[in-house]
């Protein structure tokens, strides 16, 4: 980087180290730890012209100059004196050295000055940046910057001091800028749209800012706001200067208005190398003894080719067609570990379940998959389309193959295909894909008898398959030449010495007669896995079947006791002993999963096998019981003294305990997905109600956005349930989680629609937890419908709900919702009073920071924020954003952020009101609904037309006015006076 001084030898030495000394701030000096006295204005201003000079002498008369200028004070000369007098007594005379009429500051250790530590993280940042190494150079210039600590050489008087101000905040300024750089090379928009806003508002004159901030709102889809950024710099440019936008500004408008593909994201976003890799490595582990289909591998092989050539065509897809067991998954993850090396960028993989009932939904694959490339979780959007979309654009550039296998149909790969030339694609189905357009079709066929039984010959080995060569062709045509059959067969006889080959043809011909029926689809490799499942101790055979029951797409060893019935130990000795006889996967550890055609094959067996019948119904009760039981101590950790936990239904089987919060947020997000189904499938057996405690338990699903989908099947599934079987308890909790979460996702008249019939069931089954929780969600709605007077009453009966069913936390929370009402009309010293109110219940035998308290802390700063007392408004906010971020929250988060923007728009700070707001937008993105986004984007367009922004102020108005049109809400008004009539026309 220009303007880099160099760290100075003679400073780089030991027995100094514990002196150091800072100028990027206030100019102090430590030793050790200890503040050391800096003396005068002058007296600092003499130390950082000699910390400054690097090491070099300065003269009396130069030193004069930095601290006077032109006009020096008859006794300067005496007063330089004096003050490097007092210096050398507090650092010590081998590093304040007098010498040539001079003083100069000498034998300070390394990373001794501030600056200098900053110079050596620059070089580093510039090193790796050469390398290609962008994580690590944004990494170490995030550190340098942070060694700024306000104003450089604050306080300190003279014009030297006043030059290097300016040149070190010029420095700044440029590692600023070079990392931002990086940070859209790396794909990182979003994130720095919020930061750039903010330093446009104090450098407005400074292009290459406004030249960032263009690029990175067009590559996050705001090419209104991008195009209107140009035309307020030249606008300002004008009024300012008289002089037009640079070259550089002007070409990038033209691009962007001719939507230059060169503009496109260049890359994934990057991420912490320890949390998510950038290069997946994702192919499973290809097995050993794979034999044959030497002709499919050289066609599949040669498909790929043709995509990772410098020709490379658009896109390659093949997708391998087949019954069941007949090795389609075990041929495309040789042929992918096979041409690994012709795709650099990585191999993503995933098991798309399509044959069986709950096939994986694309948006689900792709938020892995994007998770996978290095894409934070908080970029990722909502809806499948911009998943899809955005996967591609992380893709362009890179040479990935993506094996999709298990696929339902040519609709659930398609949102998941790279479409991007230098990619490529394996797709296994059951299904022939005639409708995937552009894919190479392979039809995949049993195996021949030569190469059955050289796969038969490789498991069993050579010697004993020799001398029983006949008896070994009886039993790969009695597998019907299926390579799954014939390795479950196989792999008995290798596991039992004491068996010959002819005795294993003989079990197969005598005890599995419907091995006949491995030519046909299903049933062959139903009959196929009746080999190993009749091969099973009791023990085992039960937990094949029993285990196959849950919906979920694995199981932890916990929840899998809990359907045994068993001990934790002793489950897991089971499980992976399933494990070895290949009828269970190892998913991770500590977690198992079914194959999608064993598990339909292990609830077959359970439907024929599992005696009495009650025991499956009593296995799945165990399942929900556990996580019920779990889910409710998460709930009691993050909500403290709510008694809605008293009215749950009680369980049989305990559930897990946890050291910390932190583990029970990550114990149930990490299994949302296999308490959703659960929940979902207990609803049909006739749990409905449990399964509808369940899912008040594991609110936090729904509330964070980013399970609100699957909690929304979840709960529609319990409400339809009680309805049909006529269970008003279990309906009505149903239905107020339902209209919890339409509310989340902005879906207000569905949430005002399920909250009244969740009111009304409460009533008639007399339930305190849906005649408390109902109204209360129902006065949220018509708060943000802005029925004021609805919203009063529905938070007034909550709060004689609640505090008839003593519930103080459920109390607190009515209180701090009146809050917002009589806020919103005009009763700000009474919303005060009654947000303090509910804190104060809150706080009562509570420790810590709780979820609960930091909703009545984000009304409390709404409330102060009205009542003009900014700073504790502030301090308010600020806590209930930790807890929200820190709890996985992200709607919280977001609207944490976007009051805080409220907040510093009230306080006239513009700058840092855009800067939150847009950190809203990036937040809440993909989850909250329209209207919660229009809201943001109002008061975006009021912090950036105080910062002179204008016409990219013009633009979000436009945009949330829109919103508020199309959802017929009463906001739309205010948005459309803030419009000028020539950016509406």
């Amino acid at each position: 980087m220009d303007g880099v001084p160099r760290v100075p030898e003679q400073w780089r030495r030991e027995e100094s180290a514990a002196l150091r000394f800072s100028v990027l701030g206030p100019v102090r000096a430590w030793r050790d730890e200890e503040p050391l006295p800096a003396g005068s204005p002058q007296q600092r201003a003499l130390l950082a012209a000699l910390l400054l000079r690097e090491g070099r002498t300065a003269t009396a008369s130069e030193l004069i100059d930095a601290l006077w200028g032109d006009e020096p004070p008859s006794q300067a000369l005496a007063a330089v004196r004096t003050y490097a007098s007092r210096l050398r007594k507090t650092l010590g005379p081998e590093v304040l050295v007098s010498e040539s009429g001079g003083y100069a500051i000498r034998s300070l250790g390394e990373g001794a000055l501030d600056l200098a530590r900053a110079q050596e993280l620059a070089a580093e940042a510039e090193k790796a940046r050469a390398s290609g190494d962008l994580c690590h150079a944004r990494e170490v210039l995030r550190d340098a910057l942070g060694l700024w600590d306000g104003e450089v050489l604050a306080s300190v008087p003279g014009p030297y001091a006043e030059t290097q101000r300016a040149r070190l905040e010029e420095w700044r300024l440029q590692l600023l800028e070079w990392r931002l750089d990086m940070d859209l090379e790396q794909g990182c928009h979003a994130e720095a749209v919020s930061e750039l806003t903010a330093l446009t508002a104090a450098h407005p004159l400074r292009e290459r800012l406004r030249e960032l901030l263009m690029l990175a709102l067009y590559r996050s889809g705001r090419q209104a706001e991008a195009l209107a950024v140009y035309a307020d710099t030249r606008r300002l440019l004008a009024d300012e200067l008289g002089v037009d936008p640079r070259a550089g500004l002007k070409e990038l408008q033209q691009r962007i208005l001719q939507a230059d593909p060169g503009l496109a994201e260049p890359s994934a976003p990057a991420a912490e190398p320890a949390a998510a890799p950038v290069r997946p490595a994702q192919l499973p582990a290809t097995v050993t003894d794979f034999t044959g289909r030497a002709s499919f591998v050289q066609e599949l092989s040669d498909v790929l080719a043709s995509a990772s050539s410098d020709q490379g065509r658009v896109m390659a897809v093949s997708a391998l067609a087949g019954i069941g067991g007949v090795g389609k998954t075990t041929l495309a993850v040789h042929v992918a570990h096979q041409a690994r090396a012709a795709f650099p960028d990585g191999q993503l993989y995933v098991d798309l379940q399509g044959a069986g009932s709950r096939a994986a939904e694309p948006e689900t694959v792709l938020g892995a998959f994007l998770r996978a490339l290095g894409t934070a979780d908080s970029a990722i959007p909502d809806s499948l389309e911009e998943r899809s979309a955005l996967y591609r654009s992380v893709l362009d550039g890179r040479r990935v193959l993506v094996l999709l296998d298990n696929a339902r149909d040519a609709a659930q790969v398609r949102p998941l295909l790279p479409g991007m030339e230098g990619c490529a694609a394996l797709v296994t189905s059951r299904v022939r894909m005639v409708d995937l357009a552009g894919a190479h079709l392979v039809d995949l066929d049993v195996m021949s008898p030569e190469e059955a039984l050289q796969l038969f010959t490789k498991i069993v080995g050579q010697e004993r398959v020799a001398s029983e060569r006949e008896a070994a062709l009886d039993v790969v045509a009695a597998c019907g030449f299926l390579p799954l059959a014939i390795r479950i067969a196989a792999s008995r006889l290798a596991a039992r010495r004491t068996w010959t080959v002819s005795v294993l043809a003989a079990k197969l011909g005598d005890e599995r007669r419907r091995l006949d029926e491995l030519q046909a689809g299903d049933l062959a490799v139903k009959a196929t896995f009746e080999l190993g499942y009749g091969q099973l101790e009791p023990a085992q055979a039960r937990a094949f079947r029993l285990l196959g029951l849950a919906d979920g797409p694995d199981i932890s060893v916990a929840a899998a006791a809990a359907v045994l019935d068993l001990p934790v130990e002793d489950t897991e000795d089971l499980l992976e002993s399933l494990v070895d006889t290949s009828l269970l996967e190892s998913a991770a550890p500590g977690r198992y999963r079914y194959h999608d055609l064993v598990r339909l094959y292990a609830r077959a067996c359970a439907e024929r096998d599992e005696q009495p019948p009650s025991e499956r119904e009593a296995a799945m009760s165990r399942l929900l019981d556990f996580y019920l039981a779990t889910a409710a101590g998460v709930y009691a950790i993050e909500r403290p003294g709510e008694r809605v936990l008293e009215h749950f239904a009680g369980t049989d089987w305990p559930g897990l305990s946890f050291p910390d919060r932190d583990r029970a947020l990550e114990w149930l997000f990490s299994e949302s997905n296999c308490l959703l189904a659960c929940a979902q499938q207990a609803a049909t057996a006739g749990l409905q109600r449990k399964a509808a405690d369940l899912l008040m338990a594991a609110v936090d699903l729904g509330e964070s956005g980013a399970n609100a989908l699957q909690f929304a099947q979840a709960a529609t599934a319990v409400s339809d349930a009680a309805q049909r079987t006529g269970d008003p308890w279990g309906e009505g909790r149903a239905r107020t989680m339902l209209s919890h979460v339409h509310s989340v996702c902005g879906r207000f008249a569905e949430a005002e629609e399920e909250g009244e019939r969740a009111l009304r069931l409460g009533l008639s089954a007399d339930d305190p937890v849906a005649c408390g929780q109902a109204p209360n969600q129902r006065g949220i709605i018509a708060l943000y419908e802005g029925r004021h007077a609805d919203a009063e009453a529905h938070f007034e009966r909550a709060l004689e709900a609640f505090r008839a069913d003593g519930n103080q936390p459920g109390a607190a929370a009515a209180l701090c919702n009146l809050s917002r009402v009589h806020l919103a009309t005009s009763r700000t010293e009474s919303a005060v009073t009654l947000a303090e109110s509910g804190i104060k219940i809150y706080e009562q035998d509570v420790t810590g920071q709780t979820l609960r308290l930091a909703n009545g802390k984000y009304a409390l700063g709404l409330a102060l924020t009205s009542a003009g007392r900014t700073a504790e408004a502030q301090s308010a906010l600020l806590a209930a954003l930790d807890v929200f971020r820190d709890s996985r929250q992200r709607l919280w988060h977001g609207m944490t952020l976007f009051r805080l923007a409220e907040l510093h728009l009230s306080d006239r700070s513009p700058a840092q009101a855009a800067a939150h707001a847009e950190q809203a937008l990036a937040v809440l993105r993909g989850i909250g609904g329209e209207w919660r986004r229009a809201n943001v984007l109002t008061v975006l367009g009021r912090a950036l037309s105080l910062i002179g922004h204008i016409d990219r102020a013009q633009v979000c108005w436009r945009d949330s006015l829109q919103i508020f049109e199309d959802l017929g809400s009463p906001e739309a008004d205010e948005v459309r006076s803030l419009i000028s009539p020539a950016a509406v026309a």
